[in-house]
């Protein structure tokens, strides 16, 4: 096959490369979007209106296949029987890591990637998280401020969509929001009580969700279904799919191709650019080549540096970026399920009406005034109050309409959940390279991750442990049941670095733009990028990032210096 030319090249078609697509074709550039997925039809592949009735296994799965072709997706509770479908096959997708040092690599491979089923949480950072590297000696600074990502942040806020509500606190700084659901009946209760009980230092706020409250762009508010993760036929979430892909075809300057495995990038040492990228037809398993000026790495963090490393040239035999020996390092996850649930003793004549796709959200309090004398950074709580679910009537006795009666009935006093999501410290010792005796489906070299939680990520799952049994004891909550879950990284499905950002190309892959310092046309803007991860949910940093450097890039390239 003879090879493509085009202005730019998006690899990945998820939350950052959507946004590059948009971005790019929007400012004129003819851009290929090459993803090693399956199309995705939203009419036949959305289910989120399907009843467990419907289903073969009744909602419970084939846990044979699951065990058999997705060992590691099926840690996930989102690979269930409606949405195991958008989780990879992992003896397609092979990885290795250390014995007795799991990763648990959750990943999607198609159009839209894992925009169909992530979390849709999306919170700025603020200068807090920006120094925190600079300020205590871990990792390298970020070339970046608040400042400089707030025009963005706002930006793609606007076009996303989101819920929210102000709340002033410096820690998680207010976006562009749209009028959040009520908190329900309990969690209302839950925070006047807290905002008295501490002072306005713990705060139970509404999560900030990529959902529609509002018609907005051509999609239809969230008509509060609840279940996100299988789909979402009235595009009231955010995802590529929904949203960027569309407005870049709009353009008619977009070319989506899928079922292309990216193998590498094509280096030129005369030009010190890149040329464009080798990639293998996942159906045939023949390579080809797509020539362009300029290539956006959008395939997701770890994979993107996958790219990278089996770019090695004589010059860079580490890989394309490896110049600084810092390509495939500094790997960071969260660390979660530290927290407590309890039972409240209010709101008893109280019920909720639908399933509201939010969750509550308690911002950062560890680190933020003082300094806490065990552990550096913060970690967030998500959570929620609630009543038992249609699901307890599998497992109450019963038939007809006693039984229907005392379903709907009887709800049961509310629980409340704080479940804490804390930040990891970038470790150059964290690390991802090519396992040489390990490749995929399609030949190419796969991964070894060597990754593992220190100490401070465990004494803050500590904490949250307590913090989290104060606030339900400050609730008057009774039958407080705390949690601490050994869980490896990768599961929170926020990893991070690889390919960090920085100001010296000695210690950093990318320069402040997202562009890899040995080959300037290319740029990485997925998680890849990120020095430090923060304690806050990535994605909306991760689409602000995008679109700034797709603005540099068309810059330079009417400068004629790309």
């Amino acid at each position: 096959m003879a090879p493509m030319t085009f202005d730019a090249i998006v690899v990945g078609s998820g939350i950052s490369g959507g946004w590059a697509a948009k971005e790019l074709t929007e400012k004129g550039l003819r851009t290929i979007v090459l993803e090693a997925g399956r199309p995705i039809d939203p009419l036949v592949d959305y289910v989120e209106h399907v009843p467990p009735s419907e289903k073969r296994y009744r909602g419970m799965g084939n846990r044979k296949q699951v065990e058999r072709y997705q060992p590691i997706q099926g840690h996930t509770g989102a690979c269930d029987e409606w949405s195991s479908k958008f989780f990879v096959n992992d003896l397609d997708n092979p990885y290795s890591f250390p014995e007795g040092k799991p990763f648990y690599w959750i990943r999607g491979r198609q159009v839209g990637g894992r925009s169909i089923m992530w979390g849709r949480c999306v919170y700025r950072w603020s200068d807090l998280d920006f120094t925190a590297n600079a300020r205590e000696g871990y990792g390298v600074d970020w070339p970046l401020r608040y400042a400089d990502m707030a025009p963005w942040w706002s930006y793609v806020e606007k076009f996303v969509g989101i819920q929210g509500r102000k709340e002033n606190l410096p820690q998680v700084p207010d976006g562009e929001f749209q009028t959040p659901w009520p908190l329900n009946a309990a969690e209302q209760k839950s925070r006047d009580i807290l905002l008295t009980k501490f002072g306005g230092e713990r705060v139970i706020t509404n999560a900030r969700l990529a959902v529609l409250t509002e018609d907005h762009g051509g999609r239809q508010k969230c008509h509060l279904c609840g279940h996100c993760a299988r789909g979402c036929i009235t595009l009231s979430y955010f995802s590529s799919i929904n949203s960027t892909l569309p407005a870049a075809r709009k353009t008619g300057r977009l070319t989506l191709r899928p079922f292309s495995v990216v193998h590498s990038v094509i280096y030129d040492p005369a030009k010190r650019r890149a040329t464009g990228v080798r990639v293998i037809d996942a159906n045939t398993k023949q390579m080809f080549e797509v020539n362009a000026k300029v290539i956006f790495l959008n395939a997701s963090a770890m994979e993107s540096t996958r790219i990278l490393l089996n770019s090695g040239t004589d010059e860079f035999p580490g890989g394309l970026g490896s110049s600084s020996g810092e390509l495939g390092h500094n790997l960071m996850d969260h660390i979660m399920d530290g927290g407590a649930t309890g039972t409240l003793p209010f709101a008893m004549d109280k019920r909720e009406v639908g399933r509201r796709p939010d969750a509550i959200y308690v911002p950062r309090f560890r680190n933020v005034k003082t300094k806490h004398p065990d552990f550096l950074r913060g970690y967030g709580f998500e959570g929620r109050a609630y009543r038992p679910d249609w699901d307890r009537g599998m497992e109450m006795p019963g038939f007809g309409a006693s039984f229907k009666k005392k379903l709907i009935g009887d709800l049961g006093p509310w629980e409340m959940d704080f479940g804490g999501f804390g930040e990891m410290l970038p470790r150059h010792e964290n690390f991802v390279a090519l396992d040489p005796h390990l490749v995929d489906a399609w030949g190419i070299p796969a991964l070894r991750v060597s990754c593992a939680y220190s100490e401070n990520e465990h004494k803050m799952q500590d904490d949250m442990v307590v913090t989290a049994t104060e606030m339900l004891e400050a609730l008057g909550a009774t039958n407080i049941r705390t949690y601490k879950e050994d869980n490896p990284p990768g599961l929170v499905i926020h990893e991070t670095g690889t390919a960090r950002m920085g100001r010296d190309p000695k210690t950093s892959v990318l320069n402040a733009h997202n562009q890899v310092w040995d080959a300037p046309n290319v740029f990485v803007t997925d998680g890849a990028c990120m020095p430090s991860t923060a304690n806050q949910n990535p994605s909306i940093t991760y689409m602000a990032l995008t679109a700034r450097a797709a603005d540099y890039a068309h810059q330079l390239l009417n400068r004629r210096e790309l």
